[in-house]
């Protein structure tokens, strides 16, 4: 069989990123299961594993990996690091056509570049099979309650980065001691269900929608709503999901009616540019309006949360949306603003516990197909352009990619 070299890439993007798709162990591991594969690790003093780990693991740390076949990083790589006629596997963060990251996918079509995005990696029924949303959607959730807690003086917790990891998280929730909040949480999936974990870690009763809109209760409470709770075919056919994803502008959203229901937002539902937004700034002005907490873990920026005018960083993780003037403030500033987390690289928060989930997806699920045999094209029709043209199922960004 073929030898395969694969370069673990530094992470170059800034600010910078501290997470890794494989760790010491995973490496050797794969290099045990697929004796014709070596890896090489690019030296860094910023991520979370130590050259030294990699080292007393025996996974050579090398600074040039020109000579390598598959380079692998997490976030996008740098323009002027882009190394012509190789194949990349990153977040490219270009499938939206993403303004900031137009001149990325230019230049890797200009240097002929094979371009695998980890977020095509599906299965035959078109589920995604790698992601880092457990980990956005355990520390989005964390965020919320930690700034709640701050905006109104309530608790003090550590942030996730300055904890170890998650079972040091863990220890920081037990000093929650939360009112009688009402949350919403979006999302289905990875990423809501990883904020599901602290929900329920908290203790906090989980209710059914219309208990949510209709009861009073004298404890905190949450509902987990998926597409269905909050949106309706305009042509007042039946909610099908399977057509919501394929169509999403053909469908309202009624997201409306929890606008006055609840006291804080946790936002893990994937969201189309096509699709509704959820509200809109007049429905900020109302009255009763009663949101004041947003964590925005999807962090689309003018997206289905339209107070997400910007991302945020881990230094700087929340700021303030006027109600009345849509404007930016300080944060906490005002008891009557809305509070936006929109961190835009949650899991990096926690670099340790997510790069090792990671790397064990990487392992389970995409190097069989990969690293042997492409059978059933998951890597194919995760290529978004291949030795510098677009795959066929990417030529909707054509015009994204040849723009000025």
């Amino acid at each position: 069989m073929k030898k395969i070299k694969i370069g673990i890439l530094r992470e170059g993007k800034v600010p910078p990123d501290k997470r890794v798709p494989l760790l010491p162990e995973q490496c050797v591991q794969v290099m045990a299961q697929y004796p014709h594969v070596s890896i090489a690790v690019q030296p860094s003093d910023i991520r979370c594993i130590g050259n030294k780990e990699y080292a007393d693991a025996g996974i050579p740390l090398q600074e040039d990996l020109s000579d390598y076949d598959i380079l692998m990083g997490v976030k996008e790589v740098p323009i002027h690091l882009l190394i012509p006629n190789k194949t990349y596997t990153f977040f490219s963060h270009t499938l939206k056509k993403q303004p900031h990251n137009q001149k990325l996918l230019q230049t890797v079509l200009e240097k002929k570049i094979t371009l695998i995005d980890y977020e095509c990696l599906k299965d035959t029924k078109g589920n995604r099979i790698l992601a880092f949303g457990r980990f956005a959607g355990i520390v989005g959730a964390y965020n919320a309650f930690l700034f709640y807690g701050v905006k109104y003086k309530l608790y003090d917790l550590k942030r996730a980065y300055e904890c170890f990891d998650f079972e040091e998280m863990k220890e920081e929730l037990d000093k929650v001691k939360i009112p009688n909040v009402k949350i919403i949480l979006t999302g289905g999936g990875r990423v809501g269900n990883g904020a599901r974990e602290i929900l329920d870690y908290l203790k906090i009763r989980k209710v059914p929608c219309e208990y949510f809109l209709h009861k009073k209760f004298d404890e905190p409470v949450y509902t987990q709503l998926n597409s269905a709770d909050y949106h309706i075919a305009k042509n007042q056919a039946s909610f099908d999901r399977e057509d919501f994803h394929k169509n999403p502008s053909k469908y309202e959203c009624t997201f409306k009616q929890f606008l006055n229901k609840a006291d804080i937002l946790i936002a893990g539902a994937y969201w189309d540019p096509l699709a509704p937004k959820l509200f809109s700034n007049e429905d900020l002005k109302k009255n009763d309006f009663s949101i004041k907490m947003i964590a925005d873990i999807t962090c689309d920026i003018n997206g289905s949360i339209p107070t997400t005018v910007k991302a945020s960083t881990i230094l700087e993780p929340v700021y303030d949306y006027n109600r009345s003037t849509f404007g930016l403030e300080a944060p906490f500033s005002n008891t009557d603003n809305i509070t936006i987390m929109a961190v835009d690289n949650l899991p990096g928060e926690v670099p340790r516990d997510s790069s090792r989930d990671f790397g064990l997806q990487l392992i389970n699920n995409v190097f069989p197909h990969l690293l042997t045999s492409d059978e059933l094209k998951i890597v194919e029709k995760a290529t978004i352009a291949q030795t510098g043209k677009l795959k066929p199922d990417f030529q909707y960004l054509n015009d994204y990619s040849i723009g000025g």
